[in-house]
């Protein structure tokens, strides 16, 4: 058996919102969507450019409240290229750095729902 990753999901609250927020702050782009024909829910695919792996946006009509994340004992993790420092001054000045580990050589973002999205640099 050949397994490969192809995609990781959050649900979101405000659609619009997240979609903004990952382009600002990471530019990822909207690859695909698919909406139910009732209207009961948006599925968003955003992707890299670069590799096959996406991460899919749910919105859901009938859950207008805030997501239980738990303990948020979980997260994605990118690797960006270019001056990491500057990567990391740049989600600073969004406000949306919410740990940081210097001895490790790590910082988490986190989007608008809570979710913490781990940043390293490109080995």
């Amino acid at each position: 058996m050949n397994v490969r990753f192809d995609h990781f999901n959050f649900n979101v609250t405000d659609l619009a919102r997240s979609i903004a927020f990952y382009e600002e702050a990471l530019g990822l782009k909207v690859a695909r969507r698919k909406e139910a024909p009732d209207g009961s829910f948006v599925l968003v695919f955003l992707t890299d450019g670069i590799t096959g792996f996406s991460l899919e946006l749910t919105w859901l009509r009938d859950h207008p409240h805030p997501y239980e994340l738990g303990e948020g004992e979980y997260h994605l993790c990118v690797r960006v290229s270019g001056d990491y420092d500057e990567v990391r001054r740049y989600h600073r000045e969004m406000g949306c750095v919410c740990f940081e580990n210097t001895d490790m050589g790590l910082y988490f973002i986190e989007d608008p729902d809570g979710y913490w999205i781990e940043i390293l640099p490109v080995k």
